[in-house]
């Protein structure tokens, strides 16, 4: 699903170079629930975005299910982000003045799907997290943990192929943190490749695979 060979990434300024991914390999199979574990700094904020179709890279090759991303334009990027790729993030990056319905449905208003499909995959999909009593209520009106659970339902709508999430706990107190992991653990389960960034052990520790990233390098990849 995901192969990536000597990914290598600096961001560069007028007076220097900082390399912050200094030859990543990383193979990712269709299914897998991987995490990527690193202190701040280490890259795996990065290595996320280029995964996402977010940021390019500087040499290497990713391929996404076959297809190689490099020097996309951004239509083409935005093409395959809708076609394989769903985001959690840790902020929930959820339109306040938007009910829960109309957050998740939001991405198939880009996809020019039309308002009663939209509302009803939408429905569909809160339910899946346990929010379909929610769908009306604006995000001050629900609490971290739902919030997360709406921008979980946000990005499966479109039903990607990968789903990415960047510290989806990290906002989160330890109780609710295990509910939404439990429900990454369900989607899954459900056949979707799961990657996932954290710093937290015990989160790491609720996937297949923990990828440990160091200096912008691959320390090890545990089973």
């Amino acid at each position: 699903m995901i192969q990536l060979r000597n990914i290598k990434k600096a961001y560069k300024t007028e007076f220097t170079s900082l390399q912050v991914l200094k030859g990543i390999d990383l193979i990712i199979e269709e299914g897998e629930f991987v995490s990527i574990m690193g202190s701040s700094g280490s890259g795996k904020s990065t290595l996320l975005n280029i995964l996402g179709i977010l940021d390019d890279y500087d040499e290497g090759t990713y391929t996404l299910a076959g297809e190689l991303m490099k020097n996309l334009s951004e239509k083409q990027a935005a093409y395959y982000r809708n076609r394989f790729i769903g985001f959690v993030f840790q902020s929930f990056n959820l339109l306040n003045f938007k009910t829960a319905v109309e957050n998740v449905a939001l991405p198939l208003y880009y996809q020019k799907v039309n308002r009663d499909q939209r509302l009803e995959k939408a429905m569909h999909y809160l339910e899946m997290v346990g929010l379909k009593d929610w769908s009306d209520h604006h995000p001050n009106q629900l609490s971290g943990g739902q919030q997360q659970r709406v921008a979980i339902a946000r990005a499966m709508v479109t039903e990607p192929k990968v789903l990415l999430a960047d510290e989806p706990t990290g906002a989160l107190d330890s109780t609710t943190s295990h509910e939404v992991m439990n429900l990454f653990q369900e989607i899954h389960q459900n056949g979707k490749t799961v990657v996932l960034v954290t710093h937290e052990q015990d989160i790491a520790e609720k996937t297949e695979r923990i990828i440990n990233i160091q200096d912008g390098l691959i320390l090890n990849s545990n089973e």
